[in-house]
């Protein structure tokens, strides 16, 4: 049995969600979804996030198949890996403040915030078709294809924004059917602040460079100038 003081709290919180319905909620699930590890309770949110996570994975496909029939399949990957990141998840609970009820412990790292609202996110997802059965697909379209679909619009605008490499490795593959290849060129600074250089090579042509405090982080500068460079083509 909730506290009142929780029952309450999770009462504000999932009615500012927008859900379809409230019907057939069960609350002692969804308080397990906003519990986070590090709070050391009897239950945590790991199992539901699990569960979340394949839920996810089929609202968002089942989403793009439907929604996009003239897109290729490689195009479907991209969004898909965006739709599923812990940026974007973490992002959905930040537009619904999910962090003012998820119960922490009080040594929480602050740089795993991004990762922690993307599990609860998750989590809750999982918690949801726990409570709502056979109804959860249905449910969950109406209530989240929305924002799927206004960010889907957003990235066929920007294609690059958000994921140049996925961006890049989506145009090589329908250009040539071929993947970027990514070489480190430099390596400098001591060994707390490196800086690595990277070329992109497309088809034996240099398209891109970047320079960044970690590989991935010039990997990503360097996927972003060769697909500018490949749109002017």
């Amino acid at each position: 049995m909730l506290p009142q003081q929780r029952r309450t709290q999770l009462l504000e919180f999932v009615t500012s969600l927008g859900l379809p319905t409230l019907a057939g909620l069960q609350w002692h699930w969804l308080d397990q979804a906003l519990i986070h590890p590090s709070a050391h309770l009897d239950v945590d949110n790991d199992r539901l996030e699990f569960l979340g996570d394949a839920v996810l994975r089929h609202l968002v496909t089942d989403f793009l198949f439907a929604a996009y029939p003239t897109a290729s399949p490689g195009q479907l990957t991209v969004w898909r890996s965006h739709l599923t990141s812990d940026r974007y998840l973490a992002s959905l609970a930040e537009r619904f403040d999910l962090e003012r009820v998820l119960v922490v412990g009080p040594t929480v790292d602050a740089l795993g915030r991004p990762r922690r609202l993307a599990d609860a996110w998750e989590a809750l997802l999982g918690s949801l078709a726990l409570s709502w059965g056979e109804a959860t697909l249905p449910r969950l379209h109406h209530w989240l294809d929305p924002y799927f679909r206004a960010t889907v619009e957003e990235l066929q605008r920007d294609p690059a924004a958000h994921n140049p490499k996925a961006a890049l490795q989506e145009l090589t593959q329908s250009r040539w059917g071929i993947l970027p290849e990514y070489r480190v060129v430099s390596q400098s600074g001591p060994a707390n602040a490196p800086q690595f250089g990277v070329q992109v090579w497309i088809q034996g042509q240099c398209w891109g460079e970047g320079v960044g405090s970690s590989k991935k982080a010039a990997e990503v500068l360097a996927a972003k100038a060769a697909w500018e460079a490949l749109q002017d083509q």
